[in-house]
């Protein structure tokens, strides 16, 4: 039979205690009262910033210290600082979810008054912050067993109106007990999270610098994210990480350059070599317009201050990130925290491609790197776990299961690591649930309980990935408890898996309609595929086509839920610069042909616009009467040159018909460019050339017999 909820009698004790205790000085045992005085928030704010031990120990004291702070518009008097708790225990995980979620405001526990205030503030001003610390001997912490217990701090002080028994300041935590000199050990495996969303301006740099610095500087939410996680030392810790990240920040290092069309190939090397064309009757021609390429001025520019922060912090930042990930696991998620349940739904190949780019090596430290997929929300959808391969480690979290979830589950004969929601999910009120002691006290807490339940299962918990912990000191060494195992996920993974089916999990619907949509995923596939054609067009770059193509993955983000329309423009605005670069190769047609024969030669002229050679094919597309080559072989222009370009022409008809010229790159996909011109055809027919001929024969075939006869009547005559 389930536990009932020890809320109802938490209050009920409470509310007791308050009405058998008197209004004046505190006495011992007396218990707290919640209810707000008069205002909605409590003129004192109290904070825990340290806790030693995590854990209730056996013997000795337990050390508390944080902040006081005035949040009234009146001056403070003789606060007294009292802990407080409440000694029956906490026994199981759904208990323990429920304390957390209890109002501010509902009173827990007694405060402990004896011997007298544990620390006592003169005087408060208001806004003004004060330090507070004090240690309570273990013995005035009553204990009923193993469990967790509730333990924190109220602040009583005196103001205009005088001084009550009701706590004008409170905070509060969960502290574990365990058995004593138990042999048994929780494995634990912490997950780091490194995301962000990653937006490119329309000529491929990094968008939002001001937001980048803020993050990777000191108090930044990355740079806390991962100072918190290099101060784990030795312990075992796994980093989820994108690597598009990662490569974001190295192109701020970089200075954060444009999309370059530079060469990245010598010529002469494979795909650099230049084609020669027989159609072509020239060597090029300079060009007197102004190219529209990525050129650099030859007079260099001051430097962007809005650049040399975020080159500055992001240096700061991979530093110290190497730091944290060196000799740790590391799991790598689809490149540019691809939306894999969208992905599932709209363009599985996305899925592939994200998940080859991410690779298995950590650009640019070449760290080892373990194919992942974890959604910030813990939720995938049915038909991405099927998608996703037996060698990727996938998180989920216990949100997605019936009721109790296990540790690792077997979904279709794979792993599948479920993480706690609930721990990730930080302490109870009022201060911060997100505090590093409230979270820390939140995951000793759950792991206490597990190793209270059969068979100890592991505990899993991925940190959000947009928390910014103030501070670290104190999380990791109170988790070094004998009974409290670090370990890494992989590890977690490795152990047997319940059986689940896999129509039996929850996909919520208001997930399955926060995913990206398929106009998401057309808008990043127009992209990649325009940057190919740039690619093919530049006779001696290889690489703007990969770069594009991981600009176009990161519009495809998770992140990108929340702003769909901000990525889909700055798909747009990319496309846009792209093909303003690619119609930047023009091809011009002569105005008029006229074929006298039948068949015959014109010309075409390719002006390329770009500060770089391009290497470009004609096409033509005209009536099927008339006949129009064009060379099969590519044609090399330099940059801002000109080029003539050969073709043939024959038709079947007399007449005008139109050509339209078409523009393509190296493997035939329009450049966009194009030009049309008449061609008439003054070609005779056969059946008019036989007519004509007979007529002539029959006019010389009449004058030599009229010769034959004169001559002959001559020479009779004579």
């Amino acid at each position: 039979m389930p536990r009932p909820s020890l809320l109802p009698a938490l209050v009920a004790a409470t509310f007791a205690g308050i009405l058998l205790s008197p209004l004046g000085a505190p006495t011992a045992g007396a218990a707290e009262v919640a209810a707000p005085k008069a205002t909605e928030q409590a003129p004192l704010a109290v904070t825990i910033d340290r806790l030693t031990p995590s854990e209730l120990p056996r013997t000795g004291p337990i050390r508390v210290s944080g902040t006081l702070t005035n949040t009234d518009d009146e001056t403070w008097t003789t606060v007294n600082l009292y802990p407080w708790s409440y000694d029956v225990p906490i026994t199981s995980t759904a208990e323990l979810a429920e304390a957390a979620d209890t109002d501010p405001d509902n009173p827990v526990g007694e405060r402990i008054t004896d011997p007298a205030p544990y620390y006592t503030i003169d005087e408060l001003a208001p806004g003004e912050t004060m330090q507070y610390s004090f240690a309570v001997p273990r013995k005035r912490i009553p204990t009923q067993g193993p469990g967790v217990y509730w333990f924190g701090v109220h602040a009583l002080g005196a103001n205009a109106d005088g001084r009550d028994n009701v706590a004008d300041g409170r905070a509060r935590t969960f502290l574990p007990l365990v058995p004593s000199r138990t042999s048994r050990t929780v494995d634990t495996a912490l997950v780091l999270p490194i995301r962000h969303a990653v937006r490119h301006d329309a000529d491929g740099r990094i968008a939002d610098l001001p937001g980048w610095t803020s993050t990777l500087s000191a108090l930044g939410q990355l740079r806390t994210l991962t100072d918190f996680g290099v101060a784990a030392g030795d312990r075992p810790l796994t980093w989820l990480v994108d690597p598009a990240v990662t490569d974001a920040v190295v192109r701020l290092t970089e200075g954060n350059p444009e999309r370059s069309l530079a060469p990245t190939i010598e010529p002469g090397e494979p795909d650099g070599e230049e084609s020669e064309s027989p159609s072509s009757d020239a060597s090029d021609e300079p060009s007197d317009e102004a190219s529209p390429g990525n050129g650099e001025s030859e007079d260099a520019e001051p430097e962007d201050p809005d650049v040399a922060a975020a080159s500055a912090a992001g240096s700061a930042w991979l530093d110290r990130l190497h730091t944290g990930l060196e000799g740790t696991e590391i799991l790598g998620l689809p490149y540019g925290d691809l939306d894999v349940s969208a992905a599932a739904t709209h363009d599985p190949g996305a899925y592939e491609s994200a998940r080859e780019r991410s690779g298995t090596a950590l650009a640019p430290w070449g760290l080892p790197l373990s194919p992942a997929v974890s959604g910030p929300s813990g939720y995938l959808s049915p038909d991405a776990l099927e998608m996703t391969g037996a060698d990727t480690q996938v998180l989920v979290t216990d949100r997605m299961f019936r009721g109790r979830a296990p540790s690792v589950a077997e979904i279709d004969g794979r792993p599948v690591v479920v993480t706690s929601s609930e721990a990730a999910s930080g302490g109870p009120g009022p201060e911060s649930p997100m505090s590093p002691v409230a979270v820390r006290q939140r995951i000793v807490s759950e792991a206490a309980l597990r190793l209270l339940s059969p068979g100890q299962p592991p505990l899993v918990v991925v940190l959000p990935s947009t928390w910014a912990p103030a501070s670290s000191t104190g999380f990791w060494d109170g988790l070094d408890l004998d009974w409290l195992r670090l370990t890494t996920v992989s590890a977690i993974s490795a152990q047997p898996g319940r059986g689940v089916d896999p129509d039996r999990l929850l996909y919520p619907d208001r997930q399955r309609a926060a995913e990206l949509d398929a106009v998401d995923f057309t808008a990043a596939t127009d992209l990649a595929r325009a940057g190919d054609t740039l690619q093919n067009l530049l006779t001696l770059n290889d690489q703007v086509g990969g770069v594009v193509r991981d600009e176009a993955m990161t519009d495809l983000a998770n992140a990108n839920r929340r702003q769909p329309l901000t990525s889909r423009a700055s798909a747009s605005r990319s496309r846009d610069w792209i093909e303003d670069h690619l119609k930047s190769v023009e091809v011009t047609a002569p105005k008029a042909v006229i074929l006298s024969s039948g068949s015959g030669r014109f010309s075409a002229t390719v002006h390329n616009g770009l500060d770089q050679p391009v290497t470009v094919r004609l096409d033509a597309v005209t009536d099927p009467q008339l006949r129009v080559t064009v060379p099969d072989a590519n044609v090399e222009i330099g940059p801002g040159a000109r080029r003539t370009i050969l073709l043939n022409a024959s038709s079947q008809a007399v007449g005008v018909r139109n050509v339209q010229l078409l523009l393509t790159d190296s493997e035939g996909t329009s450049l966009g460019s194009s030009d049309s011109l008449p061609i008439r055809s003054n070609r005779v027919s056969n059946v008019i050339w036989l007519i004509l001929g007979t007529g002539v024969a029959l006019l010389f075939g009449t004058i030599a017999v009229r010769l034959f006869r004169r001559i002959r009547a001559a020479a009779t005559s004579g």
